[in-house]
C-alpha cells in the first residue's frame, strides 16, 4: 500500500482476533516474548532466539520485512517455513478469512501463518517482533511471557505523532497486565509515558540501566577484532564481560535487553543454563544488517531506515570496517523524515548515490533525494534510476581498498542480495 492509514479501519485488533479465531486460535497455544519499539527490534529479537535456542528450546521468530523471500518472516531455530507449509497455511488462512465481514491485511495474514506454524510446530517459544507502532498492530492479541520495548524515537511520525511521547504511547499499547515489561534507559518524556501505561495496567516494569545494573565497553582482541563487552546484573543473574555477538556499540543496549528477558524467564522458573545459552548468543546472526556481500569491491548492506539507525550505521562502519572511502548507494521510503536521514548517510559516506527499490510503491524519486541533499551538503552525488545502475556506478568509483554501502531500506537490501546472488550465480555457470 502506498499510503498506510493508521486507523481502527486499517489496524484492527478485532479482525485478527475474529481471523484467528476462524482458525482455532493458535496463537493461545505458544508461550510468546513480545518486541516493540522503534531501533533494535530485530537485533534483539535474534539474539533472544539465539539463546533461547542455545539451551535447547525450538524457537519460533517472527520478524519483518523480508528481504528477499517473504518465507524469511517465519522461521522456527533459523530455519525457514517450507515452501509448502507456507502456502498450505496461507490457504487455510485465506479460507477462514473469506467467512469474515472484512479483507484481512497482507501483514495480518502473515502474522496468522506465523501463529498457526509455530502451533503446529508445537515450538517452545515464539519470538515476535511488532510491526508498526504496537497498541494496534496485529502482533498484539497475544498474551506474552515478556514485553521488551527497545529505544524509542522518531519514525512512522505521519502515522504514529510528531512528538515522542505520542509514539511511546503507540508503543506502549504492547504492554499486558501482569505481564514483566523490560526496557532500556529511554529519554525522559518517553520514560515516563511508558511507566504511567505500566502502572495504569499492573505491569510489572524493569529498566536496564536503572533496576537493572548495566555497564559496556568497547575494545579490541586478537581474536574477535573491534567488539562490545557488557555486563547485566539482576538479583538472580550476573552476566560478566560478555562479547556482543552483532557488531555496533548500539548493540549492547540490545544486547543487555536480550540478556534481561532470559533472565525474567528464569526467575519464571524456566531452565536457562549459562553455558549453552551465551553458546547461542554467540551464534546470532542478522541478514540485512551490517552484512558484508560482495567482496571484490567490498559492498555492505544494511537496512538502516530511519535517522536514528542511520546514525548507528555510520558510527558502527567507522568503528568496524577499514577503508578509504566510502560510497553510499541510498534509496528511502517517502513517508520518511528524509532530511535526517541525509543528513545521517552523508556523514559516513564521501559519495551518495541515490537509487529506488523497483519493488517499493513508496520509494521516494532519486531526483527529489538529489534535491534535497543539495541543499544540506555539498558532497558529490548522483542519481541512478536503477539499483544494477547505482551499483555499477558505485563499482567503477571505488579502488581496493574501498567501501560501497548501500542502506536507507529493506527493499533496497533485499534488492541487492537478490541482483548479487544472481550475479554470482551467472559467474559461476560462465566458469564451467
Amino acid at each position: 500500500m502506498r499510503v498506510v492509514r493508521y486507523d481502527s479501519a486499517t489496524f484492527k485488533l478485532d479482525r485478527m482476533r475474529a481471523l484467528m479465531e476462524a482458525l482455532s486460535n493458535p496463537h493461545q497455544q505458544v508461550r510468546m516474548i513480545h518486541v516493540a519499539g522503534t531501533v533494535g527490534k530485530g537485533s534483539t529479537v535474534a539474539m533472544i532466539a539465539s539463546m533461547l535456542q542455545g539451551c535447547g528450546y525450538a524457537v519460533g521468530q517472527y520478524t519483518s520485512p523480508h528481504l528477499v523471500d517473504v518465507r524469511e518472516r517465519i522461521t522456527i531455530n533459523g530455519q525457514l517455513i517450507s515452501r509448502s507449509e507456507f502456502t498450505d497455511l496461507m490457504r487455510q488462512a485465506a479460507q477462514a478469512a473469506a467467512a469474515l465481514q472484512e479483507e484481512p491485511t497482507f501483514f495480518e495474514l502473515v502474522t496468522a501463518v506465523a501463529f498457526k506454524h509455530f502451533a503446529e510446530q508445537a515450538v517452545d517459544f515464539g519470538v515476535i517482533e511488532a510491526g508498526l507502532g504496537g497498541r494496534l498492530d496485529s502482533t498484539n492479541i497475544i498474551t506474552p511471557e515478556a514485553t521488551v520495548i527497545t529505544r524509542i524515537d522518531y519514525d512512522h511520525t505521519h502515522i504514529l505523532g510528531r512528538s515522542l511521547p505520542k509514539i511511546a504511547g503507540e508503543k506502549a499499547g504492547v504492554i499486558k497486565r501482569g505481564v514483566p515489561v523490560i526496557t532500556f534507559e529511554q529519554v525522559e518524556e518517553v520514560q515516563k509515558t511508558l511507566r504511567e501505561k505500566a502502572e495504569e495496567v499492573g505491569a510489572p516494569m524493569r529498566i536496564v540501566g536503572q533496576d537493572i545494573e548495566f555497564s559496556c565497553r568497547f575494545g579490541a582482541s586478537p581474536d574477535r577484532g573491534p567488539h562490545t563487552r557488557v555486563c547485566v546484573v539482576t538479583e538472580t543473574s550476573q552476566f560478566m564481560h560478555l562479547p556482543v555477538p552483532l557488531p555496533g556499540e548500539h548493540q549492547a543496549i540490545n544486547c543487555a535487553l536480550a540478556l534481561a528477558v532470559i533472565d525474567t524467564l528464569k526467575a519464571s522458573g524456566f531452565e536457562c543454563p549459562e553455558v549453552p545459552m551465551l553458546e547461542g548468543l554467540c551464534r546470532t546472526k542478522t541478514p540485512g544488517r551490517m552484512e558484508l556481500v560482495w567482496d571484490r569491491p567490498r559492498i555492505l548492506v544494511d537496512g538502516a531506515h530511519n535517522p536514528a539507525s542511520l546514525a548507528a550505521l555510520m558510527r558502527c562502519v567507522g568503528a568496524h570496517v577499514p577503508y578509504d572511502s566510502m560510497v553510499c548507494v541510498f534509496g528511502c521510503c517517502e513517508d520518511k523524515d528524509v532530511p535526517a536521514m541525509l543528513e545521517k548517510a552523508s556523514l559516513g559516506g564521501d559519495k551518495i548515490i541515490f537509487t529506488r527499490a523497483k519493488g517499493n510503491p513508496r520509494a521516494l524519486d532519486p531526483e527529489e533525494l538529489r534535491r534535497q541533499f543539495t541543499e544540506l551538503s555539498g558532497k558529490m552525488c548522483q542519481v541512478a534510476r536503477t539499483l544494477p545502475e547505482a551499483l555499477d556506478l558505485a563499482t567503477r568509483a571505488v579502488g581496493r581498498d574501498d567501501l560501497i554501502c548501500v542502506t536507507g531500506s529493506f527493499y533496497l537490501v533485499g534488492e541487492t542480495k537478490k541482483y548479487l546472488a544472481e550475479l554470482d550465480r551467472k559467474r559461476h555457470q560462465r566458469r564451467r
